[in-house]
C-alpha cells in the first residue's frame, strides 16, 4: 500500500513539478534537468514540493528565477549528475558547503531582495557571515511561517543568542515566552539603519511603540529616561522587578549616592543596610519617568 502511494506521488511530481521544467532546462547548456535530481534525492524533492517555495516553482512560469527547477538555486548541475554525485553542484547550502556564504545568500536575494531585506548588505548579520540557511530551511516546512529552522522566531534566534533566550526565563521578562511578542517585534534580523538592528530609530522609540504613556513630553524630564530606557531596564529579562538592572534603591544610588539625607543616604555604611528594605526612592519620587505637575521638579507624588 505504501509502495503504491509513493508511485502515485512520484507520477504527480513528474507531471506537475519536473516535466514542465525539463523542456526549458534541456535547452540550457550545463543543465541536467530536475528529473535527474529525483533519482538520488527522492525524499528531498517530496518534502520540497510541499513548501511555499516548492509550490511556486511547481506552477511553471509563476516566478522568473524558478524556471530551471532545482538548478534555479543550485546552478547548472550536469557535471554533478554525470559524476554520480562525486562532483558537487555549483552552489550548495549546507553548513559544511564550500560555496562562499556571500554566493549562497546572493542566490536567495535573487528573489528575496525587497521589503525587510532592503538593508541586508552591510547589516550586522551580513558582515558576520551569517547565511540565510542558518535561520531558514528551504527543502522542508519546519515552521508555520517564514520557513524558519525552528518552530518559532525565539527558538531560531536562540541558536546563536543563547544568553538572550536564557534571560527570558528570569523573574521579570518581556512576554516572548507567552507568544505575545517575538524578537522581530523590536529587531529586524535582515538589516536596519539603526543600532542593534532595531526597527525604530532608537531604544526609546522602540519601547514607546508599546509604552506610549512614557513618551511625554513632560514639563520635568528625568535625564536618564530621555537618554535611554536601557539605562535602568534590561529589555531581555531581569531577576529584579520591572526588568530593572539593579534593585531599588541601589539603582538610583548609582547616580544619586547621597540623596539629600534620605533614608538610604549611607549606602557605603554596612550598618545602614537595614534601612534599605522597603524604602525605594520611588516610594516618594513616584513619577520617575517624568512629571507635568507644576511642583513636580523632584518627580514626587
Amino acid at each position: 500500500m505504501r509502495h503504491m502511494r509513493y508511485l502515485r506521488w512520484l507520477s504527480v511530481a513528474l507531471a506537475l513539478f519536473i516535466a514542465p521544467l525539463m523542456a526549458n532546462a534541456q535547452q540550457q547548456p550545463g543543465y541536467a534537468g530536475s528529473a535527474a535530481c529525483v533519482d538520488c534525492h527522492k525524499e528531498s524533492v517530496q518534502q520540497f514540493a510541499g513548501t511555499p517555495m516548492g509550490k511556486l516553482i511547481t506552477d511553471n512560469g509563476r516566478i522568473e528565477h524558478g524556471k530551471q527547477g532545482c538548478e534555479s538555486c543550485h546552478g547548472p548541475s550536469k557535471n554533478h549528475v554525470e559524476s554520480g554525485g562525486d562532483v558537487p553542484p555549483p552552489i550548495s547550502f549546507s553548513r559544511k558547503s564550500k560555496t562562499p556564504v556571500a554566493e549562497r545568500n546572493a542566490t536567495c536575494l535573487n528573489c528575496h531582495e525587497k521589503t525587510a531585506r532592503t538593508l541586508w548588505k552591510g547589516s550586522t548579520h551580513e558582515s558576520r557571515n551569517v547565511a540565510c540557511t542558518d535561520c531558514h530551511t528551504v527543502m522542508r516546512a519546519a515552521s508555520e511561517r517564514g520557513n524558519l529552522k525552528q518552530q518559532t522566531v525565539v527558538e531560531t534566534c536562540a541558536n546563536c543568542h543563547a544568553q538572550k533566550k536564557a534571560q527570558l526565563a528570569r523573574f521579570s521578562h518581556m512576554p516572548l515566552g507567552e507568544g505575545k511578542m517575538e524578537c522581530t517585534s523590536c529587531h529586524n534580523p535582515h538589516g536596519s539603519a539603526n543600532d542593534k538592528m532595531l526597527l525604530a530609530s532608537s531604544v526609546n522609540e522602540t519601547c514607546y511603540s508599546c509604552h506610549a504613556e512614557k513618551r511625554g513630553p513632560f514639563l520635568w524630564e528625568h535625564i536618564p529616561v530621555v537618554e535611554s530606557c536601557a539605562n535602568c531596564h534590561d529589555p531581555h529579562g531581569s531577576n529584579k522587578e520591572r526588568m530593572l538592572k539593579v534593585s531599588r534603591p541601589r539603582l538610583c544610588q548609582q547616580c544619586h549616592p547621597t540623596a539629600h539625607g534620605g533614608p538610604t543616604a549611607k549606602p557605603s555604611d554596612p550598618a545602614a543596610v537595614r534601612f534599605v528594605y522597603n524604602r525605594a526612592c520611588s516610594n516618594c519620587h513616584f513619577n520617575i519617568h517624568g512629571s507635568n505637575h507644576p511642583a513636580g521638579a523632584f518627580f514626587t507624588r
